[in-house]
């Protein structure tokens, strides 16, 4: 059965993080870049919505632009962490644990949080880092860049080592800042939320979070201390910023496009990853009305109320009906109803109103499969693999319409991509090596296996010294 449905695991889309140490979440629904058994291979996952991911970009968009950074192609990502922190390793992404973003009440709050990790990047503090890195833009590189965070977070040095070929000490401080670049980030990150139009009070308050985190042990510590380090001199620098530059206490400037992205952002992390009690309880405090809507329609599909789920995301609809990413929700709660062709609607719908948008076309063709469309949603799922790689999920079902298609050695291709983007380096080189044979020698499809092969095998020499 391709979705799952249940009680305790109702989406298919997170149920394969459900049992995550770090996570104590009953169910989860975002794209996972790996499998609960991946997570020994010593990789981290991502949440990747298209709502949310929309959100972000908008949030981040004035930030990047004053930074002097492409908003079109420096993502921000969410990784499906409940602590708090937020790093970059390249100049082109950004992570965020969602845990962070929740504990932020104002979208000011977390543009400061994006305004500093792009002055690391723009201040070259990971340039140096970066040196022994493989490159992020291929799904091999990609992978062994999410293996070098999993071990800098403690999920082992192996995998690390393995990726950037540092020493296991330099590892422990792949990702920690020091104090002289934490200072020159936050001076760039007010500057930069100052020509962004926003008051730097942000950072402030960012900093007042993990005031005192500093007393306690490392252990003990949040993730955010151990990689930025925080002093009271910093807190005193950022208000004698705001001081003088007359931000007042509290100030948010975010415009009216932010304060709204925001809010469906925090609403729709809050509804998945919170109890559903919990949302129901508080959606009456929600001052933007489709959010609202969307909010009681995660709830009530967690509980398993269809009918409901579907009246509350018609009212959203009803505010915003070109909307694709409420219809795109919509599709994800009839398909894990097993209403295939009322899905595959809802998906066209939102594809209609977003045709290039990688994790929408994912959705579409992973509904096409389930309704026994192998053509279409091999058109859908390539489309999708054009655009965006990093999505594990899409990868899987890419190699299961290839194999419907009587195409192996792309099944192969796909499925030795997806190990490999999982950090299971041993398990893509077995799949990139029968794709190799399968596939025209010198094409790009084999170049790509190659690509992984090659990480393969670098992958079992280091383990074999």
């Amino acid at each position: 059965m391709l979705i799952s449905h249940g009680a305790a695991m109702t989406f298919d889309r997170f149920s394969r993080l459900a049992s995550i140490p770090a996570l104590a979440l009953a169910a989860l629904c975002f794209v996972a870049v790996h499998s609960a058994t991946a997570v020994k291979a010593a990789s981290i996952s991502l949440l990747r919505d298209p709502d949310i991911e929309r959100s972000l970009t908008e949030i981040a968009a004035p930030v990047l632009r004053a930074a002097g950074l492409n908003s079109k192609r420096l993502r921000v990502l969410v990784v499906n962490d409940s602590s708090f922190n937020a790093f970059v390793i390249d100049s082109r992404t950004i992570f965020i644990h969602y845990g962070l973003i929740l504990k932020l009440d104002r979208p000011d709050m977390l543009q400061a949080v994006i305004a500093h990790e792009a002055a690391h990047i723009t201040n070259g503090h990971i340039a140096r880092r970066m040196q022994n890195m493989r490159s992020a833009r291929s799904v091999a590189g990609f992978g062994a860049a999410l293996a070098v965070l999993a071990a800098a977070a403690g999920a082992g040095e192996a995998a690390a080592g393995l990726a950037i070929g540092t020493q296991s000490s330099a590892l422990r401080g792949f990702l920690a800042h020091t104090r002289a670049e934490e200072s020159s980030a936050d001076r760039s990150a007010a500057a930069i939320m100052q020509r962004a139009g926003l008051s730097p009070q942000g950072l402030v308050d960012l900093h007042r979070i993990f005031e005192g985190q500093e007393l306690l042990n490392s252990a003990n510590q949040d993730p955010y201390m151990r990689s930025h380090p925080l002093t009271r001199d910093r807190i005193r620098a950022a208000e004698a910023y705001v001081a003088a530059h007359g931000a007042g206490s509290g100030a948010d400037t975010s415009d009216a496009n932010t304060r709204y992205w925001f809010a469906r952002l925090h609403g729709k992390l809050s509804a998945f990853t919170r109890a559903p009690k919990w949302t129901l309880r508080r959606v009456a405090e929600e001052s933007f009305d489709d959010v609202r809507h969307m909010r009681e329609a995660i709830a009530h599909h967690r509980r398993n109320d269809l009918s409901k789920a579907l009246r509350a995301i018609d009212e959203a609809l009803a505010i915003r009906p070109s909307d694709p990413y409420y219809q795109e929700l919509k599709g994800q709660i009839l398909i894990e109803n097993r209403r295939w062709q009322a899905a595959l609607s809802a998906y066209g719908q939102a594809r209609s109103n977003a045709p290039e948008n990688p994790l929408i076309l994912a959705s579409l063709g992973r509904a096409q499969l389930a309704a026994k469309q192998p053509k279409a949603a091999l058109r859908s799922l390539e489309a999708s693999r054009r655009v965006d790689f990093r999505n594990s999920n899409m990868l899987r079902d890419l190699a299961q319409a290839y194999a419907q298609a009587g195409q192996n050695g792309m099944a192969a291709l796909a499925t030795a991509e997806r190990y490999s983007l999982q950090g299971r380096l041993k398990d893509a080189g077995v799949h990139a090596k029968r794709a190799t044979r399968l596939l025209a020698t010198g094409s790009p499809a084999w170049r790509r296996a190659e690509d992984v092969l090659i990480a393969a095998e670098q992958d079992a020499k280091r383990k074999r010294k």
